[in-house]
């Protein structure tokens, strides 16, 4: 048995902090169909399933839309709109991903879908939210986490902010707690009956993330700075030190026998005891501790990164390794914790891809399935509604589904 067995989902979302969203449901059991344009798009790689020369590839590589149906289907057009009616009739949940006020123009908004199923759990991703000044705002990752306050926190003090990959607002904000929102929903609706609407955004994901970092600034005024706190790798106890092959290695040593750990490791004992505290938060370095953070950083040039990791980790020392992509899928731990998987295609043979998070010790998450070419299940899906082989391409060559 899978944990979201029965549960039916519509995917309008389109990009990939929804596909995202839905692989995590999808993996667990949920039956996500893909709602996308009857027209397809050439590459697959932004969350459409692939509709070019070798979409069958493209699909089979790409985790995000695995365990997942695709219908193409003109929801501007009234037949369109008429079949995703019937769709969301049994469905469970709607998800979609579009500036606000396109659902209502399109007929397939909550408002409309509920008075058809009042049990849907509907969850909109959108940029600033449903309403409010910023709300048609256009925007992406960058911009979110911008005005979130986290851009500004990352990087070092002197210079603009660093900007990190898109993975804080796209993916941890809307995809991360979308999922844990349309997962709240569901549980209410088992004891309610009935369904509700799910209004996130990116900017507010972003936002709760650094929860942790906002109660000085609530309790005193404090205004957290980049460059300004051991989290932000400018202590000498927690940060990146170059290695002699050129490579990075990071230490995390916090808590103070931790500390005393690596300087003793390291041959210097003169730093111990460790000279700050939690505390600390809020404050810069000061020139002692730049000037301990410059002698480790000539020690660490003394051994390549992976000597100083077998030296340091069985010493009770937080090290890791800063890997490439390229090298994080054959460390023994990642391959131990099956975070890569390897998938029989029946055309491409072995397939690698990321592997199911959460791990449930009694009803885990599988792969089912490889992600869908464009269209692949509309003559399907359309079949489980009535429609005959006569009707499906009579809509197919008016361009309704594709």
């Amino acid at each position: 048995m899978l944990a979201l067995e029965g549960i039916k989902i519509l995917d309008l979302s389109n990009y990939v902090p929804g596909a995202l969203c839905t692989m995590i449901l999808a993996d667990f059991g949920a039956e996500v169909i893909k709602v996308e344009p009857a027209k397809a798009f050439p590459m697959g790689d932004m969350g459409y399933s692939p509709g070019g020369k070798d979409k069958e590839r493209e699909a089979a590589y790409f985790a995000l839309n695995r365990n997942k149906k695709c219908i193409g289907l003109n929801l501007r057009s009234d037949e369109g709109r008429r079949i995703f009616h019937r769709m969301a009739k049994e469905a469970d949940v709607v998800i979609e991903g579009y500036r606000p006020g396109v659902v209502e123009r399109l007929g397939v908004d909550y408002k409309t879908v509920s008075g058809i199923n009042p049990r849907i759990v509907y969850c909109s991703l959108s940029g600033y939210g449903q309403d409010g000044p910023y709300r048609l705002f256009s925007g992406h990752d960058i911009n979110y986490i911008s005005l979130a306050g986290v851009l500004g926190l990352i990087g070092p003090k002197e210079g603009p902010p660093s900007i990190p990959l898109n993975i804080i607002a796209d993916f941890a904000g809307v995809s991360l707690y979308g999922a844990v929102g349309i997962l709240l929903a569901l549980m209410a609706r088992g004891k309610s009956d009935k369904g509700q609407y799910i209004d996130h955004t990116y900017m507010e994901g972003a936002i709760h993330l650094i929860t942790w970092f906002t109660h000085r600034f609530f309790m005193d005024g404090t205004v957290m700075k980049r460059g300004e706190s051991w989290a932000m790798g400018t202590y000498p106890h927690y940060g990146v030190y170059q290695t002699r092959d050129g490579k990075y290695l990071s230490i995390g040593c916090l808590e103070p026998h931790f500390w005393d750990n690596l300087c003793k490791a390291i041959g210097k004992e003169e730093f111990m005891p460790a000279k700050w505290t939690m505390d600390m938060t809020f404050q810069a370095p000061d020139e002692k501790l730049n000037a301990i953070r410059s002698s480790l950083e000539q020690v660490f040039l003394t051994k390549n990164r992976d000597e100083w990791f077998d030296l340091l980790s069985p010493q009770d020392i937080p090290v890791g390794k800063v890997y490439d992509i390229g090298e994080v899928f054959s460390d023994p731990q990642v391959i131990h914790r099956k975070m890569v998987i390897e998938l029989e295609h029946p055309k491409l043979g072995k397939v690698k891809q990321v592997g199911i998070l959460p791990k449930l010790s009694e009803t885990p998450g599988q792969v089912r399935r490889f992600a869908p070419v464009h269209g692949e299940h509309t003559d399907e899906i359309l079949s489980a509604l009535g429609l005959s082989a006569d009707e499906i391409g009579k809509l197919r060559k008016e361009g309704t589904v594709g």
